[in-house]
């Protein structure tokens, strides 16, 4: 029992941190953000002043400047997992004559998302350039909220369209911008939202078929070994039948670095399957992430009489919305009469 409730209390714990920070994300003062500066505050007391200056570029570097740093881990992340698959969970399931299209489901669905990966990372995703501002300010209309007109980038020097923004990560204004992502090392925006939203479902599904493969093997192999009809005996020397606890110390005793994939994949595929459904929704809803987190700030400024109230204009339907994702406008649409 003690190794489930470590596992489980492991689990729960990575489970909660990241349902904190996707509940915390967009609060600038939130309960997060608080303790994160009261902590940083403590810890400069505590830690030299040159180290602070090294930690600091570092993580400028890292998270504020283009880096293959986070495409190297996740393609090496992707290349152990499969290593591990392809060496430990292929070659049982197929001594044990599992039929061999769900086998190869893994593969197929990697191909697609290392496709879609390029794209994404490759594409431009809708740099505002001095050539094409005039056309881009036709596109999408100014909400006189988040999206104010006459506004000029002061890096770029050009008159900012609306849904847009500047990326200080890219060093360029995007079009629609969504997001900076350090995994594709590149920005989302109106050109490679449709290919990203391809990548992040082709991901989820790999990850998700992984899981399902190698659970149904370590399910093979304990109905073939017949343990779990037996006994055992516990502690105290008194015999048991066999219960969960049991089933899963036997297994991580026998297959240790298959079950750690197991856990691993299991966890990725809930974590991507949650971002995966944030994204649909903003995709249906045809909101970015800029626009999302800047509309749950909207209300608090104390410049206004009045709070702000956003409404968001640029929701069409859920079909038309999940056809511009894939097929972004080139100009206005006007509204017929």
């Amino acid at each position: 029992m003690d190794f489930l409730t470590l596992f489980l209390i492991y689990l729960g714990s990575v489970l909660a941190v990241a349902a904190l920070l996707c509940l915390c994300s967009g609060r600038s003062q939130s309960f997060l953000a608080r303790s994160a500066n009261r902590a940083s505050q403590v810890l400069s007391l505590l830690i030299p002043s040159q180290l602070q200056r090294v930690t600091h570029r570092a993580l400028h570097r890292l998270f504020h400047t283009r880096s293959c740093l986070f495409v190297v881990l996740h393609i090496a992340l992707q290349a152990a997992v499969f290593g591990e698959y392809t060496w430990e969970v292929f070659v049982y399931c197929w001594e044990l004559q599992f039929h061999l299209l769900p086998l190869l489901l893994p593969y197929v669905l990697l191909a697609g998302n290392l496709g879609c990966f390029l794209l994404c990372s490759r594409a431009d995703p809708g740099a505002v350039t001095k050539s094409n501002a005039a056309s881009l300010l036709k596109v999408y209309a100014y909400d006189g909220v988040l999206f104010q007109r006459g506004l000029v980038c002061p890096t770029c020097t050009v008159e900012k369209p609306a849904r847009s923004k500047h990326c200080s990560v890219c060093g360029t204004c995007v079009h629609r911008f969504d997001h900076h992502c350090v995994w594709v090392n590149n920005c989302i925006g109106a050109s490679n939202a449709g290919v990203f939203l391809l990548y992040l479902l082709s991901l989820a599904a790999t990850a998700g078929a992984v899981a399902a493969v190698t659970a149904a093997l370590l399910l093979q192999v304990l109905l073939l070994s017949n343990i779990m009809h037996g006994t055992y005996l516990d502690a105290q020397g008194q015999e048991r039948p066999v219960e969960i606890p049991f089933l899963v110390q036997h297994l991580f005793l026998t297959f240790p670095r298959i079950v750690f994939m197991l856990g691993f994949v299991i966890l990725l595929t809930l974590v991507l399957g949650g971002y995966c459904s944030f994204s649909l929704y903003l995709a249906l809803t045809n909101q970015t992430t800029n626009e999302w987190c800047k509309a749950r700030r909207v209300g608090g400024s104390p410049h206004h009489d009045r709070p702000l109230v956003y409404k968001n204009i640029y929701s069409k339907g859920i079909w038309r919305n999940l056809k511009e994702i894939f097929n972004p406008p080139t100009v206005l649409e006007r509204k017929k009469k």
